[in-house]
């Protein structure tokens, strides 16, 4: 039997000004890059969305459930449930996600409470990977650990961290582990 096609979102959750590579992103498309012709790939960008984004406001223990998501939450719901590959596309600020990435997944906790939803169900099926940067690879440790834990408590699969040295505009691109882990990272 066939095996299903795989469709990558790719999140891209730095708050880097609009038209400016950073080096997280473009080791994320290097990445992108080795994946076989042809397969869906979705890219979005968070910080852009944010002003769109209600707030999340934590209900588990008042109403217990949340309505179904509208508007530019809604979308980004069902990007994320098209998707068989999640990559979060982050660099490491402070020792921890982007201010974007921790209010998408705050969502998630509300997606786990929408009637008739099953998004924990769903989301068991996909694999979730990082793709982060940062000047020291231990310093980036916790982060990693807490996206992992993301997907431990589906369980979704985990695709594993790429990381590159990252720093100055352009640094990664220095970074030759980084490079050659890219060219395999996403078809491993």
């Amino acid at each position: 039997m066939a095996e299903a096609p795989r469709h990558f979102l790719f999140l891209v959750t730095s708050t880097r000004e609009p038209g400016h590579l950073g080096n997280t992103e473009w080791l994320a498309r290097q990445a992108a890059a080795a994946l076989p012709a042809g397969t869906a790939q979705t890219w979005l960008q968070l910080a852009p969305l944010q002003p769109q984004l209600p707030p999340f406001v934590d209900q588990r223990h008042t109403a217990g459930q949340y309505p179904m998501p509208e508007g530019a939450l809604k979308a980004l719901l069902d990007a994320t449930l098209a998707a068989t590959d999640i990559v979060l596309v982050s660099p490491v600020y402070w020792f921890s996600i982007p201010a974007p990435l921790k209010a998408y997944l705050d969502h998630w906790s509300a997606w786990l409470r929408v009637p008739g939803l099953s998004f924990k169900e769903t989301m068991a099926q996909k694999t979730l990977r990082l793709v982060a940067t940062s000047g020291d690879r231990a310093k980036a440790q916790p982060m990693i650990d807490s996206v992992k834990l993301c997907a431990e408590f589906f369980p979704m699969a985990w695709g594993g961290a790429l990381w590159g040295k990252g720093g100055p505009p352009d640094a990664v691109q220095a970074d030759a582990g980084a490079r050659d882990q890219a060219a395999t990272f996403l078809i491993a």
